[in-house]
């Protein structure tokens, strides 16, 4: 008996220790801070889960070098983000939701169903709607300089209301303050930017969105919405391409 006491208590001991183990090596592996409150930092050595711990299609299995946010990670963070924006936007006046194509879509979705939950159970809300645009800058893994339009609705409806600008990620920020201009030209009553990733590059313009889920190195990633010329949308996850697969998915090689 006073054997089966030491060894449960040897056990419950080493099980401990492994946990403290375990978890120091977590904040040592991800390197994660809070910037001031303004997002999650990732920083420039962090390597990513590894693929092989989930699911990724049989197709990109070889085109991944590792996973660098799951699924359930933006997820969550996807839901402070609403809460944050749900409680510093003007809710006095009509808001619409407008989602920046094609990248942003599940992030869109995953965010206004976080946003329509908090609407339906707080004191204070306001009437939304949903509107899509479309701007494409990017040729490969870099972008051309050049910013088209090639989609969106009638913009004149956002007059006198409130916008809440959905993106997949900002990397120059060229894109989003030709965009910014764009709505501008619409006489918004405020317009708000919320983006999921941030790329932390030399080519950006200093421009930063009122809302951020992460700020991320810069590699290209790709996943949840996010492609490399039209591929990997259907990554549930957010991953880091291999250097391998950014020649084959070229639109040289395509």
């Amino acid at each position: 008996m006073l054997w089966m006491f030491y060894s449960n208590a040897h056990t419950a001991s080493s099980t401990c220790q492994v946990k403290k183990r375990f978890r120091a090596f977590l904040v040592r592996k991800l390197s994660w801070s809070h910037n001031m409150g303004d997002c999650i930092i990732v920083d420039d050595e962090y390597p990513g889960y590894s693929k092989e711990f989930f699911n990724v299609p049989s197709h990109y299995i070889n085109d991944v070098e590792s996973v660098l946010l799951p699924r359930g990670i933006i997820l969550d963070r996807t839901a402070k983000l609403a809460k944050d924006i749900h409680e510093k936007i003007d809710l006095s006046k009509p808001l619409v939701a407008l989602c920046v194509l094609k990248g942003s879509y599940i992030f869109f979705n995953d965010l206004l169903e976080q946003l329509r939950a908090l609407s339906a159970n707080a004191n204070k809300s306001c009437r939304m709607s949903i509107d899509f645009i479309r701007l494409k800058s990017y040729t490969d893994s870099t972008s051309t300089g050049t910013i088209k339009v090639i989609g969106g609705d009638d913009l004149s409806g956002i007059k006198g209301k409130n916008v809440l600008v959905v993106e997949d990620i900002v990397d120059s920020g060229r894109t989003m303050q030709k965009l910014l201009k764009i709505l501008d030209e619409n006489e918004p009553n405020a317009v708000r930017v919320v983006s999921l990733l941030v790329k932390r590059t030399s080519r950006s313009t200093g421009y930063r969105p009122d809302h951020i889920g992460f700020e991320v190195p810069d590699k290209f990633v790709v996943g949840y919405g996010l492609d490399y010329n039209e591929y990997f949308r259907d990554l549930g996850h957010i991953c880091i391409m291999s250097p391998d697969s950014v020649k084959k998915y070229s639109i040289s090689n395509s």
